[in-house]
C-alpha cells in the first residue's frame, strides 16, 4: 500500500541525507520526496511517499524516529488530510487545436506559464487524480513534450498540526 508520511526535520546540513540514507540502506524505496522550510526556520517539513505493507511502514517510522534530526512523524495515509500536487506540462499545440487546448486548461484550472512558437508550458495544482486526468486527457493536436511533478504536499485537515 502507498503511504504518505509527513516528517518535521531539523533544518541542518546533512539531515535530508540521513533520511535518504536510512531508506537506501534498508532497501526501502522513496516514490516522491518534497522538503521545504516551515513557519519555524529551524525546522523543515519533508513529505515522503513510499510503498509497503503496514509492517514495513511501521518499521520505516521506527527507523525514522531514531534519527537525531527527526522532530516529528505522521503517516497521513489513513488520516483526514488535504493533499495537493503541482504538475508542470510542456506541450506542443497544433495551431488548429489552440482554442480547444485553452478551453481544456480553463476547465481544469491550469495556468499558462510560458509560450512561444514551438511549445506551451502550463501549471496545474490539484489532487494527484486531477494531475493524472490532465495528463491523460490532453486533447487531439496537443503533444506532451515534458512533465515535471512535485509529488504530494500534505497537511491534516482542521486544527491538527504536526509539531
Amino acid at each position: 500500500m502507498r503511504h504518505v508520511i509527513s516528517i518535521l526535520l531539523q533544518n541542518e546540513s546533512g539531515a535530508l541525507a540521513r533520511v535518504a540514507s536510512m531508506f537506501a540502506t534498508r532497501g526501502f524505496n522513496i516514490e516522491s520526496l518534497n522538503v521545504a522550510p516551515t513557519e519555524d526556520e529551524s525546522v523543515s517539513r519533508l513529505t515522503l511517499v513510499t510503498e509497503g505493507t503496514e509492517a514495513v511502514v511501521a518499521q520505516i517510522n521506527k527507523q525514522l524516529a531514531k534519527l537525531i534530526d527527526v522532530v516529528a512523524i505522521a503517516d497521513r495515509t489513513e488520516t483526514d488530510h488535504i493533499a495537493r500536487e503541482l504538475g508542470i506540462f510542456k506541450v506542443a499545440v497544433d495551431p488548429a487545436a489552440t482554442g480547444l487546448f485553452q478551453a481544456f486548461m480553463a476547465e481544469r484550472g491550469a495556468h499558462l506559464l510560458d509560450h512561444d512558437d514551438e511549445h506551451v508550458t502550463v501549471e496545474l495544482a490539484g489532487s494527484e487524480r486531477e494531475v493524472d486526468a490532465f495528463l491523460v486527457g490532453l486533447p487531439p493536436g496537443v503533444t506532451l513534450l515534458a512533465l515535471v511533478r512535485s509529488g504530494p504536499l500534505v497537511t491534516a485537515r482542521g486544527a491538527v498540526a504536526l509539531t
